[in-house]
């Protein structure tokens, strides 16, 4: 997201919790910086991209990875715009901005989805929740990065992104399954994925999930215990609505044996696995 946005001729200051991850891009000509609050100053746009909520919170506010000192909010420009990039709970999202606006600062919250494919190639679901005037102003920086769609008010970006959470959570579920129920009977599940393809079956995770499955090709680009952080985002956030998600609270569970079996860290395709492992144990 930081090549595209270099790309796209937007001077980049970096700061990182691993500050070799930031070091890593100074080839694109940004500075690196200390501190989130060194990070920040001057800006008119800042970009947070963080693991959840919690950690979004310590780096703003201070706590926890960053001293208050040295937080972003301490750096912050009246005026100032933050856009929100990580995936966090909707509630999150609205008490940051609530926050960042009694110091002067606006905020808004676009998750995206796309994976590391799409961060490259520039092509992310950019989904926006915000003041519609932000959104414009952000508009030309989110457009180097993907296709921003604003979608409500404040919180609405990750109401949006949890959607498209559950979907892909539990679409995987359903290509893993049917592929091994194939491969039990005797088909080729390399042969039934392409007869697949472009039937009502189709999808972008058809396609790249399951050629990774049947590829067995697991390495890390988002991630079980990711999937499984949105997902239990998902649930939490239904509760609080009285809103029942069986489905999706099957696939939670799903997601959460395969982190307990050791596949937390390998790509979301790796529910493949997990599913293969109980097909064993039968």
């Amino acid at each position: 997201m930081a090549r595209r946005l270099a790309a796209a001729g937007f001077p980049l200051t970096l700061w990182n919790r691993t500050r070799a991850k930031a070091e890593a891009l100074a080839d694109t000509g940004a500075r690196v910086a200390a501190t989130p609050r060194d990070a920040v100053a001057g800006a008119s746009i800042v970009i947070t991209m963080l693991e959840h909520g919690g950690v979004v919170s310590e780096v703003l506010f201070g706590g926890g990875c960053c001293a208050t000192e040295h937080a972003a909010l301490a750096g912050l420009a009246p005026g100032a715009l933050v856009i929100d990039m990580s995936s966090i709970l909707p509630e999150q999202a609205r008490e940051h901005a609530q926050r960042l606006q009694a110091a002067g600062v606006t905020a808004l919250d676009a998750p995206v989805s796309g994976g590391t494919l799409g961060a490259e190639a520039g092509t992310l679901a950019i989904m926006a929740g915000g003041n519609p005037a932000d959104f414009e102003r952000a508009r030309p920086v989110l457009t180097a990065m993907g296709r921003p769609v604003h979608v409500g008010p404040t919180g609405s970006g990750q109401l949006a992104k949890l959607a498209n959470q559950m979907i892909v959570g539990i679409t995987i579920g359903a290509v893993a399954e049917a592929l091994l129920l194939a491969e039990r009977g005797g088909a080729d599940p390399v042969k039934v994925r392409e007869a697949l393809r472009g039937g009502f079956a189709e999808s972008r995770i058809l396609e790249v999930h399951g050629q990774r499955m049947v590829q067995g090709d697991f390495a890390k680009r988002g991630s079980i215990a990711i999937q499984l952080k949105d997902m239990r985002n998902a649930q939490h956030t239904a509760q609080g609505m009285d809103f029942d998600m069986p489905i999706t609270d099957e696939l939670a569970a799903l997601y959460a044996s395969a982190a307990e079996h050791g596949l937390a860290e390998l790509d979301q395709a790796a529910l493949f696995k997990e599913l293969q492992r109980r097909q064993k144990a039968v």
